[in-house]
């Protein structure tokens, strides 16, 4: 008869625990990632929005009014990165507001609990408005 005492290694149940405990970390930090990299992607809004109102100054500057998507921007809807779609709206000669519109699973990023999937900046009479301002980087 053999001593059980003497042998070594890892029997069934330890293996079949420490997989289980690796597959929920690997779940837990695949979820975390990509919630980062969707917030690396809010940049493509950001970035555009901001290129955008530039473009509508530059435009306002020859003109009575700031322009629309077609004369101010080259009707260019989507972001440089493709991560969301641009629109302005709300064009006067005093204000306009610039919008863009996640796609794509970029439509789940949420900063706090506030969605980040339509990211807007508005300028009436000088006055820049940004929302959600969750969104905004700091």
């Amino acid at each position: 008869m053999k001593n059980l005492t003497n042998q070594k290694g890892f029997t069934l149940i330890e293996l079949m625990t420490t997989v289980l405990i690796l597959g929920i970390i690997a779940l837990i930090s695949a979820n975390i990632y990509s919630g980062y990299v969707r917030k690396g992607r809010r940049v493509d809004a950001v970035n555009s929005l901001l290129s955008m109102s530039l473009a509508e100054e530059r435009y306002r500057s020859s003109n009575a009014s700031y322009g629309t998507l077609a004369q101010a921007w080259n009707n260019q809807s989507t972001s440089q990165e493709g991560f969301y779609t641009l629109a302005i709206s709300n064009v006067s000669s005093t204000a306009y507001t610039l919008t863009a519109t996640a796609v794509g699973n970029q439509v789940n990023d949420a900063e706090n609990g506030t969605s980040c999937s339509t990211i807007t900046l508005s300028v009436s009479n000088g006055t820049i408005t940004k929302s959600p301002a969750a969104c905004w980087p700091t």
